[in-house]
Formats: structure tokens, sequence, C-alpha cells
């Protein structure tokens, strides 16, 4: 069927018929590929309910706008004697005359809205697939949130006990298998378990629209977190009921690819408007809190004075464009990395979707966490909570370090002989700002180890330009490390161009493992007010630092150039360890090996070892890039105490990767190490044998899970010896 105004359906290649592919992810929030025989369906996105007697919009509209996809109920089509005869005889599609892929509901909503439906469990599935719908919904039972535990246990177990029987009637049309449970999480993770068991291909997560009606969204966070941990990652997961716009961001960024509502329609029939933070009344407005096209032109006053039936026409039109906007303002926050800053943003416009927001963070999903790439390239967008975004947590959890072994004259030093000293009070770049003071006081004090403070962790100065922590845009204010709760005045002490200097008197590697966030250093040694922390234009700075460090070193022992070169090298083995996962020993024990390739500006381009070029480094974000001879290396050096991240290949796809070509999901046997989305892995045979390397593009649970996409994008093939 031909598409409207030069759109038209795209259908899916043989075989791909109900495949999921992810195209790009961001911890749990993922643009999809959703594959059918009718249309290839980008999630996330929004299924609007279609009332097949009452068409409030049509659906070639919808098509028209940019819904791709609807849902209607079978079981009204099935009661309505002449709108039955047509479905099975002309198909769905052309009863709706729409061109994209239309999913059905069998009837459980209006069973929990109206009492008992007249159609058996296995007809109702049956009666789906004769009309020729691209994704049928069997019946499940559907859990209230004022059942007892007990009966939401036998929702659960009624609901699983159907499932092989409606899969059976479905033969080969796509079925949806919905997750139960209530409010009992424990419910909603055995449902999810179970059900993933089966072979649905899509999983909604049903039973939601009574807490959403109420409001209840911290217990909606909750279901959709339970049921997401325990559903296999391979499945669309759409969301019941749920099409709010306020609601996307943060469903988005728990996983949730499909949506659906009739809210568009209904808000519109009582004069209510959708707006990405709430609903607005349009008998209380003398202007448009958002505009939309349908409103272009029209005044208020207007809109008001439209006879009903066109008014809630007009009105449900301007949802339909607020909540296309609003999916494809969420899908391109996925894209540029800033899906919890929406979240955040949003958050702030309900009360009790903030305390929803709230608990999540303190209740945040490790696995969502691992999947959140740590180091990007980009600049990475301050807000107050940035530290408690995913992405954030997991790069601080990947940032592990250890301290030099040696200082710059190559003296060996025990960790209780160091000192950390916190740098404070600049943004990057930090080789700038704080460069030739860090090079003055190590040449001066060798036991230095000089941190930077950042307003999301400390750092070791040597990584100063590592993403996300260099590329912070933040206020100066947030770079001072000072208590929210102090006052202006203390805020401000010291000007924008002074410095801060902290020296505490511990090891270091102690000091920068328990800082989380750093709350351990506000509460463990204020900044303000401390005897041990002043600023470089203090006048008696020098004077200071000399009592609290000792005696300086002669001046004929080493040079700033010498700290600059030390800080250098112990930069790109702190790098090759977070880049490879190799341990510290090891890379250490080459430190002396290593030569540079410099840029123009003195920057390492390109790392070598005893001559062989085997990492570069990346100016974007910091990272290292790998190279064919430096996997070689790493694999070489690898053992079971290091967290080598490799993927373990089919040996079918050998001879392709080996010829640089990537690695397909379906072609992954299992991974050892952590693989990390974003970062790099290498790639292995059965036998142990290196056949490449590349990025992965997701963790171990989904390289395994999935049947369609790229798994790793290979940045090189390793050939065989005489290839």
């Amino acid at each position: 069927m031909s598409g409207h105004l030069g759109r038209v359906a795209n259908p899916c290649r043989e075989g791909d018929h109900g495949k999921f592919e992810v195209k790009s992810s961001d911890g749990w929030a993922r643009l999809g590929l959703f594959h059918t025989s009718t249309h290839m369906l980008a999630t996330p996105t929004l299924l609007p309910v279609v009332n097949p007697n009452i068409l409030t919009i049509s659906p070639k509209e919808m098509w028209d706008i940019g819904f791709e996809a609807l849902i209607t109920n079978s079981y009204i089509i099935w009661k309505g004697e002449e709108l039955k005869a047509r479905a099975l005889s002309e198909g769905v599609h052309e009863l709706l005359d729409y061109p994209g892929l239309v999913m059905t509901d069998s009837g459980v909503f209006q069973q929990y809205v109206y009492g008992d439906v007249e159609i058996g469990e296995v007809e109702v599935v049956e009666f789906q697939r004769d009309i020729g719908v691209d994704i049928a919904t069997m019946m499940d039972v559907f859990g209230r949130p004022d059942m007892t535990n007990e009966e939401l246990s036998e929702a659960v177990n009624e609901t699983v006990s159907r499932g092989p029987a409606a899969l059976e009637a479905a033969k080969g049309t796509l079925l949806n298998g919905p997750i139960q449970g209530g409010t009992n999480l424990e419910l909603r993770t055995q449902s999810a378990m179970m059900m993933s068991e089966m072979n649905f291909a899509v999983h909604p997560i049903g039973g939601i629209v009574p807490l959403m009606e109420n409001q209840r969204y911290t217990d909606l966070i909750k279901i959709i977190v339970a049921s997401k941990s325990a559903l296999t990652p391979e499945r669309p997961v759409h969301l019941f009921g749920c099409g709010h716009p306020i609601l996307f961001p943060i469903c988005v960024a728990l996983g949730i690819d499909l949506f659906d509502s009739a809210a568009y329609a209904l808000f519109a029939k009582d004069d209510r408007m959708l707006t990405p933070t709430g609903t607005v009344k349009l008998a209380e407005l003398s202007e448009w809190p958002h505009v939309s096209p349908a409103l272009w032109g029209k005044t208020t006053e207007e809109v008001r004075s439209l006879p009903k039936e066109e008014r809630a026409e007009l009105l449900a039109r301007h949802n339909l464009q607020v909540t296309a906007a609003e999916l494809a303002r969420c899908r391109e926050a996925v894209r540029n990395d800033t899906i919890w800053n929406l979240v955040e943003e949003r958050s702030h416009a309900n009360a009790e979707l903030r305390a929803a927001t709230l608990w999540l963070y303190d209740n945040m999903p490790d696995n969502l966490v691992h999947n959140s790439p740590p180091c990007r390239q980009g600049g990475v967008k301050f807000s107050e909570e940035l530290a408690l975004h995913p992405r954030i947590i997991n790069a601080n959890r990947w940032l592990k370090w250890k301290m030099p072994p040696v200082d710059h004259l190559g003296n060996a030093l025990e960790p209780s002989d160091r000192l950390a000293v916190i740098l404070r009070g600049r943004p990057g770049p930090w080789r700038e700002s704080y460069g030739p003071l860090v090079s003055s006081m190590v040449r001066d004090w060798p036991q230095i180890i000089p941190f930077i403070y950042t307003p999301i962790s400390l750092i070791p100065y040597q990584l100063e330009d590592l993403n996300p922590f260099a590329h912070l845009m933040a206020p100066r204010p947030y770079w001072k490390g000072l208590d929210k709760t102090k006052s202006k005045g203390d805020i401000v002490l010291g000007l924008d161009e002074t410095i801060g200097i902290t020296i505490i008197d511990e090891d270091p590697e102690w000091i920068f493992s328990c800082q989380q966030n750093t709350n351990f250093l506000e509460e463990n040694s204020p900044f303000s007010g401390d005897p041990h922390s002043f600023y470089v234009g203090d006048d008696d700075f020098f004077e200071r630092l000399e009592s609290q460090l000792g005696e300086k070193r002669p001046k004929s022992e080493g040079t700033k150039q010498d700290v600059k070169r030390h800080h250098q090298l112990y930069a790109i083995c702190d790098k090759i360890t977070l880049f490879s996962g190799l341990g510290y020993d090891v890379v250490h024990s080459i430190a002396n090996s290593l030569s540079f390739v410099m840029s123009r500006t003195k920057r390492v381009n390109n790392i070598l070892l005893d001559g062989v070029h085997i990492f570069s480094q990346r100016l974007t974000d910091g990272g290292l890039s790998i190279t064919n001879e430096g996997a070689i290396w790493v694999h070489q050096m690898m053992s079971e105490e290091d967290d080598v991240p490799c993927v373990i290949i089919d040996s079918d796809a050998e001879p392709f990767i080996r010829d640089g070509r990537n690695v397909m999901h379906g072609f992954i046997l299992g991974c050892k190490g952590t693989p990390r989305n974003g970062m790099p892995c290498l790639l292995i045979n059965e036998a142990g044998g290196l056949v490449g390397h590349g990025i992965a593009q997701c963790g171990t649970r989904e390289m395994i899970a999935f049947r369609k996409g790229i798994a790793v994008k290979v940045r090189g093939g390793i050939n065989l010896a005489g290839d």
C-alpha cells in the first residue's frame, strides 16, 4: 500500500520479520528499528489509539504527521458486524486506510473498564491473525492496583499459562506478551522472566493506566525498572496506555520503545491540551503556552468560539503534533547524549514526577549504568544533578587509577611518603591553567600527587584531557568546590582567576578511591577555612606551601620539563589500562619502552612500544584508539587477572571479521572480561585466537541476545600468518 504526501511504507527484508535492531543507545535508552513485513518502525514512538467507529483524526492524517504505527481494538472490530465483515474480507489496513504498522489490543482494557468480554482468549488471537494485523495481543489478565498479592499472583500465572496457546493461534503473526503484576515488584520481575522464555515479539507492560490517572509516577517507574531488569533485551518494550509527553523522557531513558494512548482525542473533547510539561485547559488560556502547526494563525478566543466537534478535532491535531515533537526531542537527546538532562529538566514540571526521578537516582539499575558509554566526544552540559546521571556514575566507576611507581627523577616513593594536592577554581584546559604551577610544585616537591577538582569527580592531573571530566561546561563557582550552603561571600572567595590549593596528608590512592562525586571532600576536608587550604593569589602562598611540604629539592635535581614528560608518560599508561583492560603491573612495566609521535601543538598523537605503533591518542575525547599491532600486544599480554574485554565470535563470521567487516548480532558465542558500550574490545575465536578488534555497541547481555544489527564496529581485522 502506498503512503501519502510522498511517504511510503518500507517493508523489511525477507527473514527479518519480527527482529528488533538497535541503531544507537545510551544506557537503556535506545533508537531502534522494528522489522515487520509491512513497515520497518523506528523507535521510540507512539501508536495513537484509533477507534474505527470514531475517527477524530483519520489514520491517513496520522501517517502524514509522522506516526508510522497505530493501535486499534480488535474486540471493537469483532463486535461490529459491518466492521468485522470488512476487516475479514479486506484486511485491517484497508479498513483503516493506513499504510503503516497496525497493532491491535485484545479487549482486556475494555474488560477492566466495562466487565467481561464475549470472545475467547484463543479466538481473539485467531481473529487478529485473520484480519492481517502486524502485531496482535494475547488476552492477559489485568492486574489492578487494588488487588491483593494473591490475586495478582493468580493473574500473572494465568497470563503465563495462556501464552503457549496464544502463540500457537498467532502462527506467523507477531504477538504481544504483556507483563502484569500490579504494584508488586517481585511479581513484575517474575512475570517478565516467564514471558521472556516464550517466543513473543513485543513485551507490553500492562496494568499501569490506573497509576497514571492518579499520578502515581514513582510506582510507575518502579514497575518499569523491575520489568526491564528481567526482560530479555532483544525485544521492544511497550508501555501500554502511556501517551502523555511529560512522561516520555524518563520512560525513554528507561528503555521504553513503544507508547500508545487515546489521550490526544479524549483530552481534546474536554478542551484539554497536551504540552511537554503538563496539561492545560483551553478555558484558562489567553495565549498559547506551546504552539503547534494546528494553532498557527489562531488565537485562543478564536479556538474557543469554534463549534465543539471542530474544536475537538483541532485540539486533537495539536495534541498529536505536540506528542510527535516531544518524541523527536527524546530521540535527538539519545543521539546527542543529553537524554538524562531532559529527564532532569522535565522532572521539575510535576511534583510527583520529581519524586519518581529522585527515587530513580537513588535506585539506578547497575545494568543501565554499565551500558552508558563513559567516554564520548563532545562537551558535557552541566546540571545540578549531573553527578547522578548514569553516564557520570559509570565514568567514575570506570576511572580506576594507580600512582606512578616512581617520581620524575626515577626514584621510587612509597604511598605513605606521598601527598595529595588538589587544585580547584578553574575549568579546563588545565594543561594551560594549572600546568606551569603543577610542573613547578612537583619539581620542588616530588612527593606531590596532583589532582584536579571537578564538579563531578576528582581526577589525577595527568588525565586532564579525558572526557567527560575535561569537557564539562559548568559555571565558575562550581569549580571551587565550595559547599552550596555557604554564604555568597564564601562562594566568591578568591577571584575567578585564582587557583585554590588543598593538601591532604593521606595516601593519594585512598583519597581517590574514597571520593564519590566529591562528597568525600566536602565532608572530610572543607575547602573554606581549612588550614591546609589556601590560594595561589595569597601573599604568603609559597611560604605556606613550604611549611606544609618541607624544604624544596635543589634546582639541580630535575627540571619542569622532566615533570611534564613524567606526567605525559604516566597519563598514557593510565589510558592504556583504561582503554585496554590490562592491569597496571603490566602497563607500568613497559613505561620506559614507550615513545611518542607528537603533534604540532606538543600533544601525544601516536604511542609506540619499542618503535611499534600500538595506540593513537584522540584529541576529541582524550581516549585511545588501538591499532592492529596494539591489539596483538594486548592479546599477548592479557591474563585471567586482567579485565580485557573480549567477544567470542562464531567461526562462520571469522573470515569476514579478519577482512575488517563488522561483527553482527547472531554470530557471537560469548564474552570474556567486561565489554562496555562505546569502548574497545578484542575479537577472538573459540580457541582464543585473535581475530580483530573494535568498538562494542552494547554490553554482554545484549551482545548475546540480539539477532539483528551491529554488535561490534570493527576497527581492524587480524590476518592469519601467511595471508
